[in-house]
């Protein structure tokens, strides 16, 4: 199983998106902060239109967005946030990208280095794993709640890439630029999703061990709980008799 979607499937078990429902929305806003530096009509800014989908996903409220909109265009203060990305090895050697949003870079860059550090990673060179990733839009929907034909269908008819069998939900992946389109399809059709974020998909996997799982996964989670941190990747293939612990 690749690491975005056991990660994903992960934080839905122990029920830890409810629990840091305050950073999820967060993450939500400092997203559309971001996307709106380039426009803040989501008609002509693909990102933005995705960032507000992924938003309400998480059901942030519509003052918030329209909030993180003008903060993003300059309208009101608190939109002078960076966007980055930093790369290393997890344990194992699996490549790892950390998403960050940060008012302050060397505050952010001094912290993830010492979290790759402390849980047996190191951080690497900007490019050396990122061309391993790519950008997609990922939704999940609960397997139980609907049947693979009706999905199928569903999803590709409205422009999905593809849809993959992940455990326990089906995870629908999107190019960037169809990411919002498709997610109101679902959304029409009256799915109910888990999850619809952009994320960084590994084009590859790298096979690990039970025990090596479980510090790769150590390693994301202490990252996550990073304030600046936006999202963790890895291109992980976790074994699926994996312990939760």
């Amino acid at each position: 199983m690749s690491g975005h979607s056991k990660w994903a499937n992960i934080q839905h078990r122990k029920g830890r998106q409810d629990a840091k429902r305050g950073k999820i929305f967060t993450k939500a806003a400092k997203e559309i902060i971001i996307a709106a530096k380039s426009g803040g009509d989501p008609v002509g800014n693909p990102r933005l239109r995705a960032a507000i989908a992924a938003a309400k996903a998480v059901n942030l409220p519509k003052d918030k967005i329209d909030a993180a909109i003008r903060k993003g265009t300059g309208e009101d203060a608190g939109g002078d946030l960076t966007e980055t990305f930093y790369e290393g090895y997890g344990p194992g050697g699996i490549a790892v990208m950390v998403e960050v949003a940060t008012d302050n870079k060397n505050r952010t860059v001094a912290e993830v280095r010492h979290l790759f550090t402390k849980h047996g990673g190191s951080m690497g060179e900007s490019g050396s794993v990122s061309w391993m990733f790519e950008r997609k839009g990922v939704i999940t929907v609960d397997k139980t709640a609907c049947a693979e034909d009706k999905i199928m269908e569903a999803a590709l008819e409205a422009g999905a890439d593809d849809v993959l069998d992940e455990d326990d939900v089906w995870a629908i992946h999107t190019a960037m630029a169809d990411f919002a389109a498709v997610r109101d399809a679902l959304e029409a059709s009256g799915m109910v999703m888990l999850s619809a974020e952009l994320a960084m998909i590994p084009q590859n996997l790298t096979t690990v061990s039970a025990d090596m799982g479980l510090k790769v996964l150590r390693l994301m989670e202490a990252l996550d709980d990073n304030d600046d941190v936006q999202n963790v990747y890895a291109n992980a293939d976790f074994p699926d008799d994996m312990p939760e612990a």
